[in-house]
């Protein structure tokens, strides 16, 4: 199988069906993409595949073939985060962290596709992304920031 992950063309030697989570993770060494539940439930582990995001825990790493993915590694272009990234720094929204990579990456979807976005618009991104410390008035801050703050940094997706 051959995947642009980041930017980067990788050939995969890899079973079809393993979760492309594991791939990331043990394969490539791409740790930002959490394991959470192993149930697409938390979406802790959520890339972007084609723009669009997936929950990598249940996603066979076959579908990725041909594709462009997006990890939360990918989104910083040299020291600059990504203006998501950062909006989700100066709101606060993190407090164990562990959620916010599939936070982050939601929230770039969202916006490439909604980029003024209502508090009902940003509910339904996120609905289904856990964030175990209930963090969740801030990430609400932090999206509509991001929002806030479009084409002020340099976009990856």
């Amino acid at each position: 199988m051959t995947v642009t992950i980041n930017g980067k063309s990788h050939t995969l030697d890899s079973a079809p069906e393993r979760p492309l989570l594991e791939v990331l993770r043990e394969d490539l060494g791409l740790t930002g993409t959490k394991y959470g539940c192993g149930e697409g439930q938390c979406r802790a582990c959520t890339v972007l595949l084609d723009g669009k995001p997936v929950t990598s825990c249940l996603t066979p790493a076959r579908l990725a073939n041909g594709k462009k993915i997006t990890t939360i590694e990918g989104l910083q272009k040299g020291d600059r985060l990504h203006r998501v990234q950062q909006a989700f720094l100066d709101a606060e929204a993190m407090q164990c962290g562990y959620c916010v990579p599939g936070m982050i990456l939601r929230t770039v979807s969202l916006l490439e596709t909604t980029p003024k976005p209502t508090d009902s618009q940003i509910a339904d991104a996120l609905n289904g992304n856990l964030c175990r410390c209930c963090g969740y008035i801030r990430i609400l801050a932090a999206v509509r920031l991001a929002a806030q703050t479009e084409g002020s940094n340099s976009d990856a997706a």
